[in-house]
């Protein structure tokens, strides 16, 4: 089904990533429409955490094309990336463990006006940020945690702060990369609540192994094997998918049919 161009904010255009002959990406073209919850999926080893790193710029594509909101991204730094609103999430912890709860959305919320590591400033002068600091973590659940310190937060509440973290950036579009890994089921739940409720207001584009979270919450749905795109759309008619089912089959992953 064709959309509108205007509907796209994230494209590829045959995407290739090599190692020293090895193709981890090849010929990758997906497009991820605004609003949408889209989700890549594959077997270990499909390509998709390098995919993640091609979008945000810590590898460089061999050959293959990025473009936001249809400008060309291809060659922007990290920090170009991140300040046109593509902002990726969870691949490693973005918080300070030995800071309150409040303070590290405080520290992300000061990021965009330079002043984040402005440690000497008076307390007075970041009243302004509170507010909003408190509203995200209103927003991620967090608002009775607000003055914990981060290391003593359970790992899912983590993952939430990351995630108020990122909020904080108000990125446009957020890059999750496995938001409920290693989690147990009512962490998982509390994340996928989550994820359903912040992607209200933006597009979110997200690496995930749980079949039943992205059943429950993706509208597109990207399957990657061996660098290649095999299927996509949406969960019912991927999840029935011959190619699709075979590659999970045949590999170590879990099954399609709402697997943990």
């Amino acid at each position: 089904m064709a959309h509108p161009e205007q509907d796209i904010i994230l494209e590829t255009r045959k995407l290739v990533k090599e190692f020293s002959g090895f193709v981890a990406v090849q010929d990758v073209s997906i497009k991820v429409r605004r609003g949408e919850i889209h989700a890549l999926i594959g077997p270990n080893g499909a390509g998709k955490t390098t995919f993640f790193n091609l979008l945000t710029k810590f590898l460089a594509p061999t050959r293959g094309g990025i473009f936001y909101n249809g400008l060309d991204i291809t060659y922007d730094s990290p920090a170009q990336t991140a300040r046109r609103g593509l902002v990726r999430s969870f691949q490693i912890s973005a918080v300070f463990p030995h800071m309150s709860v409040l303070e590290n959305v405080r520290v992300a919320l000061q990021r965009p006006l330079g002043t984040a590591f402005h440690f000497w400033a008076p307390e007075a002068s970041l009243a302004p940020l509170h507010a909003r600091a408190e509203a995200l973590l209103e927003a991620v659940g967090l608002a009775e945690y607000r003055d914990a310190h981060t290391a003593d937060l359970s790992y899912g509440r983590k993952r939430a702060l990351e995630l108020a973290t990122t909020l904080a950036l108000d990125p446009e579009l957020m890059l999750l990369d496995e938001p409920t890994q290693g989690m147990g089921h009512e962490d998982v739940s509390r994340v996928t609540d989550l994820i359903k409720k912040v992607s209200a207001n933006r597009t979110v584009l997200m690496v995930e192994h749980n079949m039943s979270v992205v059943s429950s919450i993706a509208d597109t749905i990207s399957v990657l094997q061996h660098g290649t795109v095999i299927a996509e759309g949406p969960y019912a008619e991927v999840s029935q998918n011959p190619q699709v089912i075979e590659a999970y089959m045949g590999s170590s992953s879990a099954t399609l049919q709402g697997a943990h």
